[in-house]
């Protein structure tokens, strides 16, 4: 018995493929930003996603002093807790003014270049931070204040236009990951 002959649809995209097709292309647009979408305000006064750039420095810097804290109370942790402070100092360089190559070291020597305001600020804030006497706990909590930051980072990033966002983003991970890294190394 001979098989009937195929159905002749018509030859192209169907209807269901184009409209997937639109609302996709419609969401990469909605998910880049504009020119003029990047300062987020007027001219005269602070926009929203300086602010949060602003914001983010600060935080970067607040954890650079609980890291400081840390390695000040638990020099033998340097090995674990140096390399993530490293990152934090980074991190604090890239929302915009804040500790830069000169800023000192966890053991007092600079590291090139001159000290910036904000080294100074995390040193002051190092000192007023209470670190457990236990290494343990000291970890678990630089762990708990990676872990906060990152999330209030990734809640951050809603709100501020595309290229802050991503930046966030990244340093949200990173947090995260830093949080991974410091309750492992607390177990």
């Amino acid at each position: 018995m001979p098989y009937p002959p195929p159905s002749r649809h018509p030859s192209g995209p169907r209807r269901r493929a184009l409209l997937a097709s639109v609302a996709g292309a419609a969401l990469l647009v909605g998910c880049t930003s504009r020119p003029d979408e990047s300062d987020g305000g007027t001219s005269g006064s602070p926009s929203l996603a300086e602010k949060a750039r602003a914001r983010a420095a600060r935080d970067s810097d607040d954890l650079v002093g609980r890291y400081d804290a840390v390695l000040a109370a638990h020099p033998v942790l340097a090995p674990v807790v140096g390399p993530l402070r490293a990152e934090a100092l980074r991190h604090a360089a890239a929302f915009g003014p804040g500790p830069s190559a000169g800023s000192p070291t966890p053991s007092g020597t600079p590291t090139g270049g001159t000290a910036s305001p904000s080294a100074s600020a995390s040193a002051s804030a190092s000192a007023s931070v209470s670190v457990p006497t236990n290494e343990r706990d000291a970890l678990a909590d630089l762990a708990a204040a990676e872990r906060a930051l990152a999330d209030r980072r990734a809640k951050a990033l809603l709100d501020v236009p595309g290229e802050l966002a991503r930046l966030l983003a990244s340093v949200a991970a990173a947090g995260a990951v830093h949080a991974y890294l410091l309750t492992e190394a607390a177990k």
